[in-house]
């Protein structure tokens, strides 16, 4: 077991902002699993987010790490959620090797009106609609999209079923967000995010035993269908169900304890930690390239007293440019 004096970055505690890749051999299974603060904190409290807003993007935030940090090239996976519930859009993205960007839009009404109706867990604030994955490799390649559907499920379940119906992998998700308040070095009292999650795969050298239920047949499907699980994903998930959400998001528990925790008498190997980064992708001379595709009427209507303002979405970062970097002007008759 690894000793509790030990600190974040030291052989056995990568710490918050490190993903842990991991394989338990008598389950058959691999994994990857992350406890995210100052990455999360740092893009959550840009917006101001209200909490239950926070919360569900700290776990889409979790999810895409998880999932982006396995790459095995040099491109983009998007993660992104388009519903009718009070938050109505969240995407979060992960370039590799190790950059992270979000952000959420909802409906302020429509939030208010949830939570004073006790309906504010994610599920009931995601609503109806879609889940989709977008992986890009970069130029002179074609983007791969899987898309699944929300309709009342967490994005736990809903990222389960994506991997069941794209990548026939059956797979356990466990994602959970934590607001944590404690004092700074002065003794002011500081409020701070943090998230955290678990993927679990099953990839038995046997591929016959990966069977799983059939995805519902669509109207009309009783849902009699037979099935028989595999008993060692079934220890697999009862384990990986077991991990609370207090454990996932602790900054003192560390990944590998949690781990150790969960698989041991199995037999739980990690390897080397992966980290991450708060990292946007715009800069002035991508957006310069934008705002060059516009059309002249286009650029004149988005001139503000005599400049032209672009703000990130992601990292709020504004840009401002002269018109005149995009208007020629006319010579006159």
């Amino acid at each position: 077991m690894t000793p509790d004096t030990l600190h974040a970055g030291e052989p056995g505690f990568a710490g918050d902002d490190h993903v842990v890749p991991f394989q338990v051999e008598g389950l058959d299974i691999r994994g990857r699993a992350v406890t995210l603060g100052p990455l999360t904190d740092a893009i959550l409290s840009r917006h101001q987010y209200p909490g239950p807003v926070a919360r569900l993007l700290s776990e889409t935030i979790a999810l895409t790490v998880l999932l982006g940090t396995s790459l095995k090239f040099e491109g983009k996976l998007t993660v992104q959620t388009q519903s009718d519930g009070p938050v109505n859009f969240l995407v979060a993205d992960f370039a590799a090797p190790d950059g992270v960007r979000a952000y959420a839009r909802y409906d302020d009404e429509a939030l208010e009106q949830a939570v004073k109706a006790g309906k504010a867990e994610p599920h009931e604030l995601l609503g109806k609609g879609i889940l989709a994955f977008t992986i890009d490799q970069g130029p002179n390649t074609h983007r791969y999209q899987g898309i699944v559907q929300l309709d009342g499920e967490t994005l736990e379940e809903a990222a389960a079923a994506y991997f069941r119906q794209s990548e026939q992998i059956p797979t356990r998700v466990r994602l959970a967000s934590a607001e944590l308040f404690d004092r700074d070095e002065n003794g002011k009292l500081r409020h701070t995010y943090r998230a955290g999650g678990l993927v679990v795969q099953f990839l038995p050298e046997a591929p016959d035993r990966m069977r799983h239920r059939d995805l519902h047949g669509g109207d009309g499907d009783d849902g009699s269908h037979s099935f028989e699980e595999d008993d060692t994903w079934a220890e697999a998930q009862m384990l990986a169900s077991t991990a609370e959400a207090e454990e996932l998001t602790d900054p003192n528990l560390g990944v590998e304890r949690l781990l150790f925790r969960l698989f041991h008498e199995r037999g739980v190997r990690v390897y080397d930690a992966q980290p991450v980064h708060d990292r946007c992708s715009c800069s002035e001379d991508r957006i310069r390239g934008v705002i060059s595709g516009f059309s002249a009427d286009e650029i004149v209507s988005t001139i503000e007293d005599g400049e032209i303002r672009v703000t990130c979405e992601f990292c709020s970062t504004q840009y401002r440019f002269a018109p005149s970097e995009f208007i020629v002007p006319t010579e006159p008759n």
